[in-house]
C-alpha cells in the first residue's frame, strides 16, 4: 500500500536535530561539571568551555524559526489557515503549561506555584498562538512586519 503523504523535509530535520543534541551537551555539562562559574566569563573559561556554552545562544531562534518554517511547509501543501491556527493555538497552549509543570519538577525536582523560569519553551508556546493569528494575515502585511522587525529590532 502506497502512501500519499508528502515526504518530511530531511533538511530541517537533521538542523532541529543538531539544535537539540547542542541543547543537550549544554544542559549536561550544567549538571556533570563541577564548573560553578558562568562558561561566558572569558577570564576564568576555557575556549572549549566558552565555545559549548556560545553555540547555544543559536538554538532559542533556530527554534523560532523552524517552527515557522513548519507552518509555511503544511501550508503550501495544503492546510487552510484555520487548521494552522486550530493547531498553533493547541500545541502552544500546551509548550507553555508543560514548561510551567514537567518542566519546572525537572529542573527544580519540585513544584512551585510561582516557577524560577519560564523561558524558551514558554516563548515558544506563546509565540505559536500568536502565530496562529499571523497566519490569517495577508503575507504582505506580515513580510513588512518582519522585515520592520528585523531592521529595528535594536530599538525594541
Amino acid at each position: 500500500m502506497q502512501s500519499s503523504a508528502t515526504p518530511r523535509v530531511s533538511s530541517v530535520d537533521v538542523v532541529r536535530g543538531a539544535v537539540m543534541v547542542i541543547m543537550a551537551l549544554d544542559h549536561v555539562r550544567d549538571f556533570v561539571t563541577n564548573v560553578r562559574f558562568n562558561p561566558e566569563d572569558l577570564s576564568r573559561a576555557s575556549a572549549a568551555l566558552f565555545a559549548t556554552r556560545w553555540i547555544t545562544h543559536f538554538c532559542a531562534p533556530a527554534f523560532f524559526l523552524l517552527a515557522g518554517v513548519g507552518v509555511g511547509l503544511a501550508m503550501q501543501r495544503g492546510k487552510s489557515a484555520a487548521e494552522m491556527s486550530r493547531f498553533l493555538v493547541t500545541r502552544g497552549l500546551w509548550v507553555a503549561f508543560l514548561e510551567l509543570t514537567v518542566m519546572a519538577i525537572g529542573w527544580q525536582f519540585g513544584f512551585q506555584l510561582l516557577p524560577a523560569f519560564a523561558v524558551v519553551l514558554w516563548a515558544l508556546g506563546w509565540s505559536m498562538v500568536v502565530l496562529a493569528a499571523v497566519v490569517h494575515a495577508p503575507r504582505m502585511a506580515v513580510a513588512v512586519v518582519a522585515i520592520a522587525m528585523i531592521v529595528l529590532h535594536n530599538l525594541l
